[in-house]
């Protein structure tokens, strides 16, 4: 009978200074690690990433920004130079991108947590939805005010006396619940909300929604997310708080079809393609 004893040099496995690294042997036959092209290309990847994380992307701040934590930002879809802000302190804010700078500060705007905002199909609008129940419309350029001279009419100046800033509220729509997410249409004069348990359709000359989807495959929890698909004008997604994923089609009565996924969705956006 034969006995083998394996033996190996002190030098390498023992470290001369206490700083050095350990020495780890490894079997590099290709057969133990047929995995091993997967992990280079994982930490490829990873790299590239980190590369483009640390490249520095940030670009500069909106001046002082809000008191409060920001809630909801939106920019117009016809100019890149506005673009508006929400804060949970109820405050809405006007900047200009181009030069960075607060145009205009709308205090007061709601008396809670902003969470949504929508610039119109023009640009020269923009909507907002808060958890206090209300939906308001603002101007993004200041409009001019009446003071009830001879020249103004009694319709204008009724709407002058109804505006707390220069640029608004113009209109002010109010449900019993909270809303949660606003979207506008692409093709159409319409808007869509999400509130407590409800998907309602709006139009900006009604003051009550125009369609209401309360019927949410049986579920009561509170609709978070609301988008309109860029390119099918009467098809609308929604994310609730039950883990769901449901779609609409506004020219129906009903609700399409629901998805619950294994977490919580924050967010939704279409496929731009």
């Amino acid at each position: 009978m034969k006995v083998k004893a394996l033996s190996r040099s002190a030098a390498s496995t023992e470290r001369q200074n206490s700083g050095d690294l350990r020495m780890q042997h490894r079997n590099l036959d290709p057969d133990h690690h047929p995995m091993a092209r997967a992990r280079e290309y994982t930490r490829a990847v990873t790299a590239a990433k980190l590369d483009r994380m640390f490249a520095k992307p940030f670009l500069g701040a909106l001046g002082t920004g809000h008191r409060d934590g920001v809630t909801a930002t939106a920019v117009s879809r016809t100019a890149l130079v506005p673009f508006v802000s929400g804060a949970a302190d109820g405050e809405i804010r006007i900047w200009d991108l181009a030069s960075r700078k607060c145009v205009a500060e709308l205090p007061g705007g709601h008396s809670r947590a902003v969470n949504g905002l929508v610039f119109d199909n023009d640009g020269r609008n923009f909507y907002s939805c808060s958890d206090d129940g209300l939906v308001r419309c603002w101007s993004v350029c200041p409009l001019p005010s009446n003071d009830g001279g001879p020249s103004s009419s009694s319709s204008s100046t009724s709407t002058s006396s109804k505006r707390s800033t220069p640029h608004g509220p113009l209109e002010t729509w109010r449900v019993a619940g909270t809303f949660k997410s606003i979207d506008y249409a692409r093709s159409s004069d319409y808007f869509a909300t999400a509130s407590d348990s409800a998907v309602e359709i709006w139009s900006p000359d009604r003051s009550s929604p125009v369609q209401t989807h309360s019927d949410l495959w049986g579920s009561d929890d509170t609709v978070s997310i609301v988008r309109y698909n860029p390119a099918e004008r009467s098809l609308l997604a929604m994310c609730s708080a039950d883990r769901g994923i449901g779609m609409f089609d506004t020219r129906l009565s009903s609700p399409l079809r629901k998805t619950v996924l294994s977490m919580k969705s924050n967010c939704l956006e279409w496929n731009p393609m």
